[in-house]
């Protein structure tokens, strides 16, 4: 069988409380398409309450059941919604995967007053004051929740660094701690050290965070029966720590959960195998190399050598551990990290991760529902964005669930037009997949002799001929110009 996520949110996912809803009545549809397991958006109260997308993480276990930051729902909709949702989508054979946002906390409910050194924004080694005592929001008692599910608070111990004094301009402060007056250790020297991103910076060397947050991941777990998670900004927390909270989320679920992480680093394999040695290849990562291939490739068009797809990207390197992907939601437009990948040549990344064997394919919300927004742009000035959904995403998705099976001959001669097989199995007939970033072409590829005399359409409707199999198991797929087709026998 085979597997597919689909992040079934984007940054600008429609509020007041609509997405739980849309997915419980949308979970026979995904299962039909062949969607194996849902990964949904941090399901928790932010700082803004029902306007967080969920990554200003304030209380983990207001799950939207609680009267706290102006509002009880999140912004994809109540605790009760939420459970729904999920048992929607398990009735129809498809897992959970929760996204965890366990480096940083927002929206502290009182001040409290701590010694701290300034740093310098770009360099984190660097001490640039002395230390000097500041006054800031890192005490969490959840007024609104009590001590229901957890009598935890959080203090300024609990955190490594914040962004906010009083009274003070905003800056980055080290707090000076008996767990550290450094910060800790990162695979990467970016900014001298990237473990602080923002709000207040989780310190998982102190053995009352980790404890808790070990214990919210039970909880968590005994709640909704999750089946996978989605570990956030993963460049800026301890890899220490992620081993050992998912060590102990495995055992004491007795599950096998399915753990994918974010290290954004395109172009930046080493990094992502790094990542993956020391934490001892517990957690897959999401491939952000092959995303920025995609995003140059359709920018370059016709000039960009195809052959190169797969150059420096993890799915090439270690697929067991890889999680392809086309966009996400900080790469869509008006986003910080914003690095698109251009509609036409959406059809041919899907093709890409879809119908080959290698890596974990995730499908991104707007790709397959399309989406509406307006915000920001980097000019100050308000932007509408239209996202069409892609076309043929559906026909692609339906190929991977009944053809894209068995051995896979690659046909990657050509600078402009990729091609491969897939011979299918005893269950299931195969495929045969043509790309051209340029003209249109036709190549020459082998299904296999036990489809000789057999005749083959475009399962995308982009050539209306049709193609026969000769004697020795050979056929000629064509292919339109700057476009995919998928081939399978009547």
């Amino acid at each position: 069988m085979s597997t597919t996520i689909i992040q079934f949110f984007h940054w600008y996912s429609e509020g007041n409380g609509k997405l739980w809803k849309e997915a419980e009545k949308q979970a026979s549809h995904l299962a039909k398409l062949g969607i194996t397991s849902v990964w949904f958006p941090p399901a928790y109260k932010g700082t803004n309450g029902g306007y967080s997308v969920g990554y200003d993480a304030y209380d983990l276990y207001d799950l939207g059941e609680f009267d706290q930051k102006g509002s009880l729902p999140t912004k994809y909709g109540t605790h009760h919604d939420y459970l729904k949702a999920i048992k929607a989508l398990k009735k129809q054979n498809i897992d959970i995967i929760v996204d965890i946002v366990l480096g940083h906390k927002g929206g502290g409910d009182e001040l409290e007053k701590f010694k701290a050194v300034k740093v310098d924004e770009n360099n984190r080694e660097k001490m640039i004051s002395d230390v000097m005592e500041i006054e800031s929001y890192t005490k969490f008692t959840f007024p609104g929740r009590g001590k229901k599910y957890s009598d935890f608070e959080w203090n300024f111990t609990c955190f490594s660094g914040v962004d906010y004094a009083e009274g003070m301009e905003s800056h980055i402060f080290k707090i000076q701690s008996e767990y550290g007056n450094d910060w800790e250790e990162m695979i990467d020297d970016e900014k001298g050290n990237y473990d602080y991103l923002m709000y207040n910076d989780i310190e998982h060397r102190n053995p009352f965070v980790r404890e808790e947050l070990n214990t919210w991941a039970e909880w968590y777990f005994k709640l909704t029966d999750f089946d996978g998670v989605r570990l956030d900004a993963l460049k800026h927390i301890s890899f220490d720590f992620y081993k050992e909270w998912l060590t102990m989320l495995r055992s004491n679920s007795g599950k096998n959960i399915f753990a994918v992480g974010e290290y954004w680093a395109p172009g930046q394999l080493n990094l992502l195998q790094k990542y993956i040695e020391v934490t001892e290849g517990c957690m897959s990562l999401f491939d952000s190399s092959l995303q920025n291939n995609f995003h140059t490739a359709s920018n370059e068009g016709g000039s960009y050598d195809l052959r190169r797809i797969f150059d420096e990207t993890l799915t090439q390197a270690d697929p067991m551990h890889s999680v392809s992907l086309v966009d996400n939601h900080d790469t869509q437009p008006l986003q910080d990290l914003e690095a698109p990948v251009e509609a036409w040549f959406k059809p041919l990344a899907y093709a890409l991760i879809l119908l080959r064997e290698n890596g974990y394919p995730c499908v991104f919300y707007p790709d397959l529902y399309g989406a509406h927004y307006t915000d920001k742009g980097r000019d100050g000035n308000d932007q509408e964005i239209f996202l069409e959904k892609v076309d043929g995403i559906e026909e692609l998705l339906k190929a991977r669930k009944d053809h894209a099976y068995g051995t896979q001959r690659d046909y990657f001669e050509d600078a402009n037009c990729l091609g491969w097989t897939r011979e299918g199995d005893d269950e299931h007939s195969g495929c045969a997949v043509v790309l051209s970033n340029k003209e249109a072409y036709s190549k020459p590829m082998e299904m296999g002799k036990c489809y000789s005399g057999k005749e083959f359409y475009d399962l995308l409707k982009r050539s209306k001929e049709k193609v026969t199999i000769d004697e020795n198991g050979w056929g000629n797929f064509p292919v339109p110009a700057g476009n995919v087709s998928v081939w399978i026998s009547k």
